[in-house]
């Protein structure tokens, strides 16, 4: 077997640590999951986190990052084949059911907001997020409304923070009860698609 190089060596640390940080940060949160923690479950020194993150709310940052990818590759393969704009909605609908109000996910992102609300930079890393998953929306919006002819009752801006602040308020809500249903998501997708 070949010999890894350096950069191949770090790469593979650095996703043994990303990996083992988010099993860690979604089973027991935020606060109480050490650097030490990661580094001791990945098999590897304090120092190894340190030589790849400059601290714990970089490597929840990059956690995030990964789980936000996760998903968005889940809701892709969810819409592809699906015909039609109520084809679209129904498959939504189905990724929705399962991973909207993960009580894990749900409860990292929070707790992780709250923290972060005393340090300017992880809000404004955050906010960035926030502003790129607001602009995928967007554009989505603005191209399934050419697809299917349809006129959005406000700015696709505007229409893709009200969506994603239902979204996130819903994620709350059913990790809390999971019995809410995700339905009002896609109904109000519907309600847009209606105004002419």
């Amino acid at each position: 077997m070949a010999r890894l190089t350096r950069a191949e060596s770090q790469a593979r640390t650095r996703e043994q640590l990303v990996e083992t940080a988010k099993l860690l940060f979604l089973r027991d949160g935020y606060s109480v999951t050490s650097l030490e923690k990661v580094a001791d479950e990945a098999g590897y020194s304090k120092g190894a986190v340190y030589s790849n993150f400059r601290n714990k709310d970089e490597l929840c940052l990059t956690v995030l990052d990964r789980i936000h990818d996760e998903q968005v590759a889940l809701i892709a393969e969810a819409l592809v084949g699906a015909d039609g704009m109520e084809g679209l909605l129904t498959a939504f609908q189905s990724w929705a059911e399962r991973s909207i109000g993960d009580e894990a996910w749900t409860a990292l992102e929070v707790e992780f907001a709250t923290n972060a609300r005393h340090n300017p930079h992880v809000r404004a890393e955050l906010a960035a997020r926030d502003k790129a998953i607001r602009d995928t929306i967007a554009g989505l919006l603005t191209g399934y409304a050419e697809r299917f002819g349809i006129t959005l009752p406000m700015p696709a801006d505007d229409a893709a923070t009200a969506l994603l602040s239902l979204g996130i308020g819903l994620g709350v809500q059913r990790a809390i009860d999971p019995t809410i249903p995700v339905n009002v998501l896609p109904d109000v997708i519907r309600l847009f698609a209606g105004a002419r």
